[in-house]
C-alpha cells in the first residue's frame, strides 16, 4: 500500500512539474498545419543541419536531431518549449540565443506555425 501511495505521489509531482514548465505532450499551434509543416521543413532545407523524422533526406549532423521534439522542455537550452517561443525561434533565432549557429532562414510566421505544428507531432 505504501508503495502505491508513493507511486501516485510521484506521478502527481511529475505532472505538476510538467504543467509548471509549460510542458505538455500535445501542443496546439494556432493556424498551424502539421502536414504543410513537414513539407515546409524540407523546402527551407532544415534537414541539411538536422535529423528530422518524416522529412525526406533530413539527416543533417550540424544541429541537434529534432526527434521527440514534443517531449523537450527547452528551445536551444534557453526558453521553455511552447508554440509562440518556437515560432520566434524559427523566424528569428538570434532573438532567443544571440550568436547561435541557427541561421535566420527568412521563415515567415505562417511557415513557422506550420513547422511548429509538425515538430509537436514528433514523440
Amino acid at each position: 500500500m505504501r508503495a502505491r501511495i508513493l507511486l501516485v505521489a510521484a506521478a502527481l509531482t511529475l505532472e505538476a512539474c510538467n504543467q509548471a514548465s509549460g510542458h505538455t505532450a500535445d501542443r496546439y499551434v494556432e493556424r498551424g498545419n502539421a502536414e504543410r509543416g513537414r513539407a515546409t521543413l524540407a523546402v527551407y532545407g532544415c534537414g541539411s543541419c538536422h535529423e528530422i523524422p518524416g522529412v525526406d533526406a533530413a539527416r543533417g549532423m550540424v544541429g541537434p536531431p529534432l526527434t521527440h521534439w514534443s517531449e523537450r522542455r527547452y528551445i536551444a537550452g534557453e526558453v521553455p518549449n511552447d508554440p509562440e517561443r518556437l515560432i520566434t525561434w524559427l523566424t528569428v533565432p538570434q532573438s532567443i540565443e544571440p550568436g547561435t549557429a541557427m541561421p535566420n532562414m527568412g521563415v515567415t510566421d505562417g511557415d513557422a506555425r506550420d513547422m511548429a505544428a509538425y515538430l509537436y507531432t514528433l514523440r
